[in-house]
């Protein structure tokens, strides 16, 4: 009788134990289906332009959400003040560069010839130094000027980089377009006298203002 009342008490307390493992099996199955499956990182939706993330512009940014080019305050070859807003109606592409990064000087015969290709249209190629001494930016200002048609523009706070998407990666070129929005980033170097170069400006170019 007692080794009756023995074998009942185990059978019991075994379906028990079979319960709550069962229980905690649901409640880790939940916690996967739940907040550790809405803590996951959505990924970055893109705009049309994307289609033109190809050869040299491989790892072009193309954001679907539009926000406005920072108006951090910049300096012209005479040092007037220059900001972003300053060129809306045109489609202007930004290149943040510096004497330190090799990368930037590589790049920019092909900003160059961007810019010639584009002469008299509503596409500016805007070359914004970063280099922060005086000696360093008459250095910026003689190796832009054998780089023509380019423009001299310089930010020696050095705050540009860290307020577009690339955020303080070098060199780090934006394209905005007529309002003023960032409609592409590329961080790195790129030939910008490319055809993919050329077709992601044209499609820029062709919206309507």
């Amino acid at each position: 009788m007692g080794g009756s009342k023995r074998g009942g008490w185990m059978v019991a307390a075994g379906m028990a134990l079979i319960v709550l493992i069962g229980a905690g099996a649901g409640s880790l199955y939940a916690m996967k289906a739940g907040p550790f499956k809405d803590s996951a990182p959505a990924a970055t939706e893109k705009s049309a332009l994307s289609r033109y993330a190809v050869g040299s512009l491989a790892r072009l940014e193309t954001p679907a959400a539009l926000t406005t080019a920072p108006e951090h305050g910049f300096k012209d070859r005479n040092g007037a003040d220059v900001r972003f807003s300053d060129f809306r109606g045109k489609v202007v592409v930004v290149n943040l560069w510096a004497m330190w990064c090799a990368p930037c000087r590589t790049e920019m015969p092909t900003l160059a010839r961007l810019a010639q290709v584009y002469e008299g249209t509503d596409l500016i190629v805007l070359p914004v130094n970063v280099d922060a001494t005086p000696d360093a930016i008459a250095d910026a200002r003689s190796f832009i000027d054998v780089h023509e048609p380019l423009p001299m523009y310089s930010d020696p706070a050095f705050q540009l980089p860290f307020l577009f998407p690339g955020a303080g990666k070098m060199p780090q070129t934006i394209l905005l377009d007529r309002q003023g929005r960032i409609r592409a980033s590329f961080s790195g170097e790129a030939d910008w006298a490319s055809a993919e170069a050329r077709a992601l400006v044209d499609a820029v170019l062709a919206e309507e203002g």
